[in-house]
Formats: structure tokens, C-alpha cells, sequence
């Protein structure tokens, strides 16, 4: 008996919300995403650490992070397509379990490059989950509820991210990074099997019968409509923004007037929890009254944290990395949901949208990432703030570009 069969009702638009086939999904698919976040920044709070071990500048030992997500990133353009043949089911449990051994594996890395040669693995073996998620949502639950489905998973990638950032750095404090990564992996894996143990078989996916050519033509289409391309660049932006500021946290936290230990700076990233909640509610609320609408106060609040966070003082930084995380899982988690939404209604593959929005998502995590450790390295704080509240103002614009962009069909205008 295949997964889909069980605890249904489901009707040809989708698992209905309460049903238990939804659950499954939505348990399955909030562990995905946990994992997926917790492997991918499971070096982000060992940063310092390597810079000491290795002898390394902060950009260099960003690398660690950069490596895996500009990986990440060129893979999600093989994935999307892969998935319209071989399915979109399958992929996400490959994925998941690929990227859980080598994240194993980098526990036991000999050295400094032969750990950056396992990090830029392990963003190829990520790429699957992403690449298909919000087009397996999209196709597999009720139309009634997209927004709170890909809420909720994004809600996971936030736990994911403040799992790998609370469980590193104080194992990295007592017994070292290699222990530290270790750890993160025995969650990825505790993750895997939630994952292939509850996560239904598509029952609304048609695999491809059209040529290469046809997935080419159908890309152009994806980078010619102007909702899709607005998105992809708040995804570009906004991500940027947080890694920026993250990637220098650890450094800044660190470092005089704060000089917080390692076990003490990973209490500051408990604010994903409110990643968590901003998503699942802005979901909610978008269902209601639209995407359109929330979309900006998302940007707004992040940049109003950008702005908090150049304060010295601890609660002030802590303050506005919280309104960061709010803004930003609210963008992301509207944002990556518009996107299949967007993509179907144009007549475009919602797995080559969803790839496209999550390329430019690392493509930002990459560039502006190593970029705001590098503008740490040389000016400081205030370079930082600065690189990141341009990203925000250009966020803001897209945003507003978005609200007068014409609807192709209601759903899409949401």
C-alpha cells in the first residue's frame, strides 16, 4: 500500500486541511525543512572557532557556509527539472538523507580543505529538497490552504536554523567543532526517517513527457514574467541580508564591547523561533486578505531591525535581529509560496520557478554573505548595516512593485 493511500480524504485539488493525509505532509515537510536549514548553517556559529584552529580571516572561514550554498545554488537548476521526470517525491527523500551522511562525514574532515570540499557536497545533495518543496505543496494540498502549508514549512527551515546555531556552539564550547557538526547530523538523520516514514507519494504529479527543449523554453518563460522575477530578487535580497548579518554576528558577539562564549552567543539565535510563528502567521493572513498586502510589512520590520541592531548594547541587537527574523521569514515563507502559485497561472513549471526563486535565495546567501563578513573584516559593524539596509531598501521596492503588478487569475494575485 503507497503512502498516498493512507489516512486520506484528498480530493484532486489536494490533501484538505485536518484530513490525516495533511498532517502527514505537514509533519514530513516541516522535518525537510528542519533538516535542510540545520545542515546547511551547522558551521555558521563555528566560524570563530575555525578562524582560531585553521589560522584564517573571517572571510576565509565563511567559506565554510559560502561553499555550500553557491553549490546549493547551481544544483537547485538541475534538480527542478530532474524532479519533472523522476517525481517530486522521491527527490525530497534522496535529498534528505544524502545531505544527513555527509554532513557526517564532515565531522570526521582531516582538514580545512577537505572540509570545504564535504561542505560544497553536501549543498549538492541539498539542492533536491528545496528545488521541489513549494511545488509538492502546491500540487498535493487544497488550494484553501497554500499559504499556511508553505507557512509551515518555512517554519521548519527556521527551527532547522536555530537548531544548528543552539546545538553547535555549546558542544563546539565543550568538546570541539567536530562533535558540534556530529551532532547535526544525527538530527538530519532523526529528520530522514520522519521523512520517509510520513511523507505521502504524490498523487497530483504528471511527470514530463516533454524534451529538454521544452524545460529550456519553458525556463525563458520563467525569467520573463515580471511577478516571478520580483520575487526572485526579494529572495536575493532578503536572504542576503540575514546571512550578512549573521556570518558578522558571530564575530561581532564575540569580540569587545560584547565577548560573549560561544555556548552564550547560540541563546541569541532562540529568536528563530519567531521565524517560526511570523511565517505560519503571515500565511494565515495572506490566505485571508492577500500576499500582496503583507508582503511589505515583512520588509519593513526587517529593515527597522537592521536599523535597531547598530546600537551597542545587547538588547538593543538582540531587539532587532528579532524584527529581522520576523520580517524575513515573513517574506520568504509569502514569497517562496507566491512563487508555484505565480508560475502555474503563467504556464510556467512551478519546479523551475521554485529553482529559480531558490537560486537567487543562495546566490544572495553566497555573495552577501561572504560579502558581510568581508565588510566586518575591514569597516566593521557600520559596513555591515550599511550593506544590509541598501539590500532591505531594494527589497522594499520589489515589494511595491509587486502590489502593481496585474493578477493573472485571483489565486495568483494573492
Amino acid at each position: 500500500m503507497s503512502h498516498a493511500s493512507l489516512g486520506r480524504p484528498v480530493t484532486s485539488a489536494g490533501h484538505l486541511p485536518g484530513s490525516a493525509g495533511y498532517r502527514r505532509i505537514m509533519v514530513a515537510m516541516f522535518a525537510a525543512g528542519m533538516a535542510t536549514f540545520a545542515l546547511m548553517y551547522s558551521t555558521q556559529t563555528l566560524l570563530p572557532e575555525f578562524a582560531s584552529d585553521f589560522a584564517l580571516t573571517p572571510t576565509k572561514a565563511t567559506l565554510s557556509m559560502t561553499l555550500t550554498t553557491a553549490t546549493l545554488a547551481v544544483m537547485l537548476l538541475v534538480a527542478g527539472p530532474i524532479s519533472e521526470y523522476a517525481g517530486r517525491t522521491p527527490l525530497i527523500r534522496i535529498s534528505v538523507w544524502a545531505a544527513a551522511l555527509v554532513g557526517l562525514a564532515c565531522a570526521f574532515a582531516p582538514g580545512w580543505s577537505s572540509l570545504l570540499a564535504l561542505r560544497s557536497l553536501q549543498g549538492a545533495a541539498l539542492a533536491g529538497l528545496p528545488a521541489v518543496a513549494t511545488a509538492y505543496l502546491r500540487e498535493e494540498v487544497h488550494p484553501t490552504a497554500s499559504g499556511r502549508a508553505a507557512g509551515l514549512y518555512i517554519g521548519g527551515t527556521a527551527i532547522g536554523g536555530m537548531v544548528a546555531r543552539i546545538l553547535t556552539a555549546p558542544i563546539a564550547d565543550a568538546v570541539g567543532w567536530r562533535f558540534a557538526l556530529g551532532a547535526t547530523a544525527i538530527v538530519g538523520l532523526l529528520c530522514a526517517v520522519l521523512v520517509t516514514l510520513l511523507l505521502p507519494d504524490s498523487t497530483n504529479f504528471t511527470p514530463s513527457s516533454g524534451s529538454w527543449r521544452t524545460i529550456t523554453a519553458s525556463a525563458r518563460r520563467a525569467l520573463a514574467d515580471p511577478a516571478l522575477v520580483a520575487l526572485y530578487g526579494l529572495a536575493m535580497c532578503a536572504m542576503g541580508t540575514l546571512i550578512a548579518v549573521f556570518n558578522a554576528l558571530s564575530f561581532r558577539l564575540t569580540s569587545p564591547p560584547f565577548g560573549l562564549p560561544l555556548a552564550a552567543l547560540s541563546l541569541v539565535y532562540l529568536t528563530y523561533l519567531l521565524g517560526t510563528i511570523s511565517s505560519t502567521l503571515a500565511g494565515r493572513v495572506a490566505d485571508r486578505i492577500g500576499r500582496r498586502a503583507v508582503l511589505p510589512v515583512g520588509c519593513v520590520l526587517a529593515l527597522a531591525g537592521v536599523a535597531l541592531m547598530s546600537i551597542d548594547q545587547l538588547v538593543m541587537v538582540i531587539g532587532g535581529l528579532s524584527l529581522l527574523v520576523i520580517g524575513f521569514f515573513i517574506v520568504h515563507g509569502l514569497a517562496s509560496g507566491w512563487v508555484p502559485v505565480r508560475a502555474h497561472a503563467a504556464g510556467v513549471s512551478t519546479a523551475q520557478a521554485a529553482s529559480f526563486y531558490l537560486m537567487s535565495f543562495y546566490v544572495g546567501s553566497s555573495l552577501f554573505g561572504n560579502l558581510g563578513s568581508t565588510a566586518w573584516s575591514h569597516a566593521g559593524w557600520p559596513a555591515v548595516v550599511a550593506l544590509s539596509a541598501t539590500l532591505l531598501t531594494i527589497a522594499c521596492a520589489l515589494a511595491w512593485a509587486l502590489r502593481r503588478i496585474p493578477a493573472l487569475n485571483p489565486d495568483a494575485g494573492r
